[in-house]
């Protein structure tokens, strides 16, 4: 799924990795499910801090993966394949769930990490969308 070009630049980003990362699928029977299969079991293969594994019992929408660190089940989940614009978001994701620090100023960060509460986000993105930028 993903050229010789594209697997060396992702290894040479999952090199900065400090911390495991699992890739949770729930996925179904349709075409989509087996792209995303694919997709992760590829990302996988190209650093031994990544590893992926099926759930398929778990209640979300299905074909999604979950990008998380062992024993946990918090992070992002992405719906479908993220492939073209989204595949830097999938990077992104991979990086900072993996321990690599965002370009977020500290002050921010301090700020985030002060606010009290448990709090869930859910964000959509579409390229049909007319309110995502395409």
């Amino acid at each position: 799924m993903l050229d010789t070009n594209m697997k060396t630049q992702l290894r040479a980003y999952l090199e900065k990795l400090t911390k495991p990362v699992e890739l949770i699928a729930t996925l179904d029977d349709s075409a989509k499910s087996a792209e995303i299969k694919e997709l992760l079991a590829e990302i996988a293969e190209l650093s031994d801090k990544v590893t992926f594994k099926e759930d398929n019992t778990l209640p979300v929408r299905k074909p999604s993966f979950l990008i998380t660190n062992p024993g946990s089940q918090q992070g992002p989940r992405f719906a479908g394949s993220p492939l073209g614009h989204e595949f830097t978001s999938l990077v992104l994701a991979l990086l900072w769930t993996g321990g690599h620090p965002s370009k977020e100023a500290q002050s921010l960060l301090e700020q985030i990490r002060d606010i009290d509460g448990d709090f869930e986000f859910e964000t959509y993105y579409s390229l049909s969308c007319h309110n995502c930028r395409t």
